[in-house]
């Protein structure tokens, strides 16, 4: 693909910036709170999606201002809820909506690369969902207040976190955090392993996601995470599915040059320098999962 130029996006909600091979997105809305609002989840589907096809990007890490508010004070309900909505949901019924939390969530869960959100302020409702739960890793504030207020505030969950939060925390610390829409601390054990790390202090939050970045960068395979993440996401129903699935990855990932890379950086003692990328992967096997299409076809003139 054409070598992508993140500062000539035109972003407002955002700040793309690539740092070698680690993409750095900042929220860019404080005055807002960082609420969920104005051109941010356009911005974000547009810009994990170049991100999952740049083959320059290795890992993507998103933060706020360390001085900002909030890491995301959820969605701006300043004029109601009838801010979610567009005309065509009016005209089609509710079968015609398509939650933009859900839409974010899918770029961000759907990206081949690693991803990682370094909370560093507090975070609600959207900032809970869209903005922390599909990624691969998390990095939080010890002093940052979580909540998922969503019973509280007369709507359901949303942006694919009923999907999500179970198969992160378990069933039962997801019934008591989305049922009872109290706030927790990051150390709380219903929430606490949600996070690769909980830093205690606020500055030192996104220096210590980076470094974590700049680390698999420069170590990870960017083929291997792909199948990983694959594998992850869409795994067999049975042990036995998932034996047959990995045991084709692993064919087709160990006669890479990755792989071959990999074993001799090991004997040698060094560094591997990873060759493949992403937009060179041959098999038509990958993807293996039936992939959906969640567009909503009109059904009235």
């Amino acid at each position: 693909m054409a070598i992508v130029d993140y500062g000539a996006l035109k972003l407002e909600a955002i700040i793309a910036i690539l740092d070698g091979a680690v993409l750095v997105i900042t929220l860019n809305r404080a005055k807002q709170r960082n609420s969920y609002g104005g051109t941010l989840p356009t911005e974000l589907i547009r810009t994990f999606d170049l991100a999952d096809k740049d083959d320059r990007v290795r890992v993507i890490v998103m933060t706020a201002e360390s001085d900002a508010p909030a890491y995301c004070s959820g969605a701006d309900i300043s004029k109601g809820w009838d801010g979610l909505f567009k005309p065509e949901d009016e005209v089609e019924g509710e079968t015609a909506h398509r939650d933009t939390g859900g839409q974010v969530a899918m770029a961000i869960y759907n990206c081949r690369k690693i991803t990682i959100a370094a909370v560093n302020g507090h975070a609600a409702g959207v900032g809970m969902t869209a903005m922390q739960l599909p990624f691969d890793l998390r990095f939080v504030w010890e002093g940052a207040k979580l909540v998922f207020p969503f019973v509280r505030r007369g709507i359901n969950t949303e942006a694919t976190s009923s999907y999500l939060l179970p198969r992160l925390v378990g069933y039962s610390r997801a019934n008591s955090l989305l049922l009872t829409g109290a706030t927790f601390a990051p150390t709380s054990p219903l929430i606490s392993s949600l996070y690769h790390e909980i830093i205690p202090r606020r500055e030192d939050v996104f220096p210590a996601a980076l470094a974590l970045a700049k680390d698999l960068a420069s170590n990870a395979s960017q083929i291997s995470v792909a199948y990983t993440k694959g594998l992850l996401q869409h795994p067999g129903d049975t042990i036995e599915e998932n034996h047959i699935l990995d045991s084709r990855a692993l064919k087709l990932t160990g006669s890479g040059a990755d792989a071959a890379e990999g074993a001799l950086a090991f004997k040698e003692r060094r560094p591997p320098k990873f060759p493949d990328i992403l937009s060179k992967i041959s098999s038509p096997w990958y993807p293996w999962w039936k992939i959906v299409d969640v567009r909503h076809r009109k059904a009235k003139l």
